[in-house]
């Protein structure tokens, strides 16, 4: 089964013959582009936007993982903070800035002469609120991973054999996903939950999130590492109120994705 969704996105990038993908450097994205290079060559153009929503460290680990998988890469800029809305942080914000990143994409798409432009979708994305697909789909950006029913375990699983580091990668969304609807997003607080999860991260957490709620950060980790938190809890407050947080809690219920998304009426 797992085979013939992987042999149906391999029959539809030939089809399409020349492809730009969105890149992160995320687990979908970069089985995406490895995918894309194998049936495509140099006919495939990972994109990778740059912006103060997406953290450094993400940028060079794209970087790198274009490079590895010697596919063409190219940096542009799309910063949503100067897209007007986005930075009220509305229900639908994704969609400011999914249709602001795909238009871009299109350009470079025409200028290059590719046919299509691709995002790393899964079918999973499905289940959870996403008004970056509605963005996809008035501009007829296609996602083949969801196309062909691969789930999240699909492209882990693949990932692992085609010995993509990636494999195991924790989940990552835009920092924007870390306030509350209504709660205006700026640089600032942007850095302020990037410095706060850069020192999660160097403190051997793996997947996580602060969100941000004005003077607290609620902290959100993988239930199993509950002790770990609790071990290095005066350098992480210390750390956060460094940071500009006033109080510094931690989630009982975990890490979950899309938590904000919970005072969305069902």
């Amino acid at each position: 089964m797992i085979r013939d969704k992987l042999a149906r996105v391999q029959g539809m990038l030939k089809d399409m013959e020349s492809v730009v993908i969105a890149f992160s450097g995320g687990v979908d994205s970069t089985f995406l582009l490895k995918t894309a290079v194998d049936v495509l060559g140099d006919r495939a153009l990972a994109v990778t936007a740059t912006s103060s929503t997406y953290p450094a460290g993400e940028l060079a680990q794209a970087r790198e993982l274009a490079a590895g998988l010697g596919a063409r890469h190219k940096l542009i800029v799309s910063e949503e903070l100067a897209i007007e809305g986005f930075a009220d942080n509305p229900p639908n914000r994704c969609y400011y800035c999914k249709r602001e990143l795909f238009s871009k994409l299109l350009a470079v798409a025409a200028a290059e002469g590719i046919r299509y432009v691709l995002d790393g979708t899964n079918y999973d994305d499905l289940g959870d609120h996403r008004p970056g697909l509605t963005a996809a789909g008035e501009l007829g950006v296609r996602s083949p991973l969801k196309e062909a029913g691969l789930t999240k375990e699909d492209i882990r699983r693949l990932s692992r054999e085609m010995g993509l580091s990636t494999w195991d990668k924790p989940s990552f969304a835009c920092l924007s996903s870390r306030f509350p609807y209504g709660t205006r997003i700026t640089a600032e607080k942007l850095g302020q939950v990037d410095r706060g999860e850069t020192l999660l991260r160097s403190l051997g957490f793996h997947q996580f999130r602060i969100r941000h709620h004005g003077e607290v950060a609620r902290i959100e980790i993988t239930p199993d590492q509950f002790p770990l938190l609790v071990a290095k809890a005066a350098e992480v407050v210390a750390e956060l109120k460094d940071c500009g947080f006033t109080y510094v809690t931690m989630d009982l219920q975990g890490y979950r994705t899309g938590s904000m998304n919970e005072v969305l009426p069902g």
